[in-house]
């Protein structure tokens, strides 16, 4: 449903976006993930069809963004970081405005079906200007859904709201997945683009990953081993680093320290065998996962100049 080739654009001599190529298919959320300034925003915008590429293309359901950008604004719902209302204006009066830019759109009845699916039917004569941050983002989704679209472009959508209204919105986003629509989501929260994406990419201007979440974690597994305890004794630490099977041992100052195993749900009995024989009282031993947000970091920060 979404795809760009060689995707570039520049703003005079900045960069903002370098040769981006990925592919979106029907019932899929991409995560895009990157920091301020990453290129995330002028992306959407260009898949939407208000700004044009310097280079390569962007398409929608195969319509070319950039050559016939009316074409894909029927085809496209898009919900800005900002989205702006009427604010003296209804909920319902203000759908009723934004239906109107659509072709073959029965007005009313695509209102009342909006307004439905984002849970404001009961608010649809309510005035905007009274709405909360949450109620005003379910609007923009309203908006962004009054005319059916297959394809969302989701811009920071739970940006500023309290953890009640954000998981109301996060559910929402899933819905819309689930009844087959493509989703291009951008956005800082990465526990939410962990949870609602199928495939996560990651942008500094030009694409440095794309997988699903796990797959990004896996990839960059280091497969540590926590261990707090006291006794640490030079002759433990000596036996430790001489086993085959120790990669790797980093201490700290709290009587904590890590060790990267081969294979941890192998070698960690082994290594509490060793510890225990050399007279170290453990207190706790745990296998530690990389997090989504671990392998971004580390990610953003290989690109960096």
């Amino acid at each position: 449903m979404i795809r760009t080739e060689d995707l570039t654009r520049r703003f005079g001599s900045r960069l903002a976006v370098d040769r981006l190529s990925i592919e979106i298919g029907a019932g899929e959320i991409v995560g895009l993930l990157g920091p301020n300034g990453a290129g995330k925003t002028t992306t959407l915008r260009m898949i939407a069809g208000i700004i044009a590429p310097t280079s390569g293309r962007a398409f929608v359901a195969g319509i070319d963004s950039a050559a016939e950008p009316a074409e894909v604004h029927e085809s496209i719902g898009l919900l800005t970081e900002s989205p702006g209302f009427y604010e003296r204006l209804s909920a319902e009066r203000n759908l009723a405005y934004f239906a109107r830019f659509y072709r073959a759109v029965d007005v009313p009845h695509a209102v009342r079906a909006a307004l439905g699916l984002v849970g404001l039917t009961d608010r649809a004569g309510g005035r905007v200007g009274t709405f909360s941050k949450g109620m005003k983002q379910r609007l923009a989704l309203a908006r962004a859904l009054v005319h059916e679209p297959d394809v969302l472009l989701l811009d920071e959508p739970t940006a500023g709201l309290d953890p009640e209204a954000a998981k109301e919105l996060r559910a929402l986003i899933d819905g819309f997945r689930r009844a087959g629509r493509s989703i291009l989501l951008s956005t800082h929260n990465l526990t939410e683009a962990e949870e609602l994406s199928d495939r996560i990419a990651i942008l500094r201007t030009r694409l440095i990953a794309l997988d699903a979440p796990r797959t990004l974690r896996e990839a960059r597994e280091e497969r540590l081993v926590r261990v707090q305890a006291t006794g640490w004794n030079a002759a433990a630490m000596a036996a430790i680093e001489a086993e085959n099977y120790v990669l790797h041992v980093s201490e700290t100052d709290d009587g904590v320290v890590r060790f990267r195993l081969e294979d941890p749900s192998r070698d960690r009995p082994r290594l509490v065998a060793l510890l225990v024989e050399h007279g170290v009282e453990i207190f706790e031993v745990v296998e530690e996962t990389r997090t989504l947000e671990d392998v971004y970091l580390d990610l953003v920060r290989e690109e960096m100049p």
